[in-house]
């Protein structure tokens, strides 16, 4: 089982503190998970991607630092600090770290 870093309780963090980049690939952190939700910061090297796929459930992005390209549904999105994507249940995407990419990516129930 993967620790959260915060409690299910009203709680706060720095994203910036959090934010911890590996030589290569994906790093990942649970920030906060229930029943309905899940709240994950991605933190990817630069020149890592992730191939195409999809997801069950509905998910959004909110990125907060570096940039990358998200294609989703065949679009290219250019992500970068402030960016914001909602991505429908089972709609294919991948992704391609331009630069050190971390963002907030959110987990909810699908259709």
């Amino acid at each position: 089982m993967t620790a959260t870093i915060l409690p299910l309780q009203s709680s706060s963090i720095q994203l910036r503190d959090t934010i911890e980049y590996p030589a290569t690939g994906v790093l990942n952190k649970i920030l906060v998970k229930d029943n309905n939700c899940q709240h994950t910061l991605l933190c990817l090297a630069a020149g890592s991607d992730i191939s195409e796929h999809h997801s069950a459930r509905n998910a959004t992005i909110n990125v907060v630092a570096g940039k990358g390209v998200l294609t989703l549904e065949g679009k290219d999105i250019v992500l970068e600090p402030g960016v914001f994507v909602f991505m429908p249940a089972r709609a294919p995407h991948a992704l391609k770290a331009e630069e050190n990419l971390a963002f907030v990516l959110t987990f909810s129930e699908g259709k």
